[in-house]
């Protein structure tokens, strides 16, 4: 194991990189199927996936191929020019869902502003109801990290030394229609943006006839709808899109993350009638754009994913492994009652939550060759790659247990 070349890039990376991530003790360099190498050559079981990114694993064959033939052929041609592949991802997303129109970006926050624009443009100038400005988020919520979706978020921790935050913007608990009944219905909103499961909130799912609720309550009010499926879209739950379990169809919906397995994007769903909010006008300014988004190279690889999770049936098997998940992290919930409280998810989005802090138990899984992540503090968050096998759980489990149980006896 070459452990002095890893130390030697933490060094640098102590000297030149701006210092506001918490980074494990890893420098990753290599990745195959589930699994992960650093530079010192220690294995790891990744069931993380770069956070719900990696949904094809590392270096599957498929998106490789795609992005590699892309490149070969032309990376970047700029929004001034229909591009093949961007149209052809536009097609492959709107035949799966209830959106007829789609924009590119390059990451969900992004994705989430754009939305945001989207439904303020649409308030002012197609629906003639410019006073409509309101926006209406959850608490317990996370829509990124620029500025627009900080004010949106609903975990105070994040707007901390960042303010004034964009107005306006008011907050309801999570999966309360009557909270959200009297906001929506006294204030004339501009828009509800929620998350089908709130994943970095703590893998929080909504109570039955919540969505649906919600989608009643927008149309009675007329305010725009928006499902941040940044993490919980392109096949995380076992469903292409989590919202398809309810049968509920929001106005617009965000995705990133997993949609290009890897390279970055981001993406805004809308139904025609939304959609008209950013639509282009001969005497205006063009609404929203982006230099890269929707790029040839991101749109093809955003195609590979698509075509390989229903050439695979990475659904079906998300929704299989997914169960197989949740049994094996009830059985920890059995095994160490009070240390652990109970287990949340759906699909590939699963999480154990804790008494405590999770952190200490996910750096001691990392020790013991398992990757996992921290979702709302306390709970352990698995987000692993649509291929994941039962083993490959059975191997992850094996490990946490392991943890779990260190932590139980030092605690005794």
């Amino acid at each position: 194991m070459n452990t002095n070349r890893q130390q030697e890039l933490m060094a640098v990376a102590d000297r030149a990189l701006l210092q506001n991530y918490r980074q494990q003790p890893a420098v990753m360099t290599r990745g195959q199927g589930v699994e992960l190498w650093d530079a010192a050559g220690q294995r790891y079981l990744d069931m993380t996936a770069g956070i719900a990114v990696c949904c094809l694993g590392h270096a599957h064959p498929a998106l490789v191929e795609a992005v590699t033939e892309q490149a070969k052929t032309l990376m970047h041609a700029s929004n001034l020019y229909f591009i093949e592949k961007q149209i052809l991802a536009a097609e492959a997303l709107t035949e799966r869902c209830f959106g007829e129109r789609v924009f590119f970006s390059n990451s969900g926050a992004e994705a989430n502003e754009g939305a945001l624009k989207l439904a303020r443009r649409y308030q002012h100038e197609v629906a003639g109801a410019p006073h409509r400005n309101l926006i209406v988020a959850t608490e317990g919520s996370f829509h990124g990290r620029t500025i627009a979706t900080i004010s949106v978020t609903g975990q105070p921790k994040y707007r901390v030394g960042f303010g004034p935050m964009l107005e306006t913007v008011e907050f309801v608990p999570f999966g309360d229609l009557d909270a959200a009944t009297r906001v929506l219905e006294g204030a004339q909103a501009c828009a509800f943006i929620v998350e089908p499961i709130q994943a970095e909130g703590g893998i929080i799912t909504p109570p039955a006839g919540y969505l649906a609720g919600l989608r009643k309550l927008c149309d009675d009010t007329g305010t725009v709808l928006i499902f941040d499926e940044v993490q919980t879209g392109t096949g995380r739950t076992g469903a292409w899109f989590a919202h398809q379990h309810d049968q509920v169809t929001p106005d617009v919906m965000t995705l990133a993350k997993a949609l290009a397995g890897g390279v970055p994007i981001g993406a805004v769903v809308a139904t025609e009638r939304a959609a008209q909010g950013l639509s282009f006008r001969p005497d205006r300014a063009v609404p929203h754009a982006s230099t890269f988004g929707g790029n040839p190279l991101a749109c093809a690889a955003a195609l590979a994913v698509i075509e390989t999770i229903e050439r695979e049936q990475l659904l079906a098997n998300c929704t299989r492994v997914g169960e197989h998940l949740e049994a094996t992290l009830g059985g920890l919930v059995e095994r160490y009652p009070g240390l652990c409280v109970e287990t949340r998810g759906r699909g590939l989005l699963r999480g154990l939550a804790l008494d405590r802090p999770a952190s200490p138990v996910v750096a001691r899984c990392r020790e013991l060759g398992v990757l996992l992540s921290v979702a709302g503090g306390d709970v352990v968050r698995f987000a692993p790659a649509l291929i994941t096998t039962p083993a490959h759980i059975d191997e992850a489990i094996t490990a946490l247990d392991k943890a779990l149980g260190e932590a139980a006896s030092a605690a005794a």
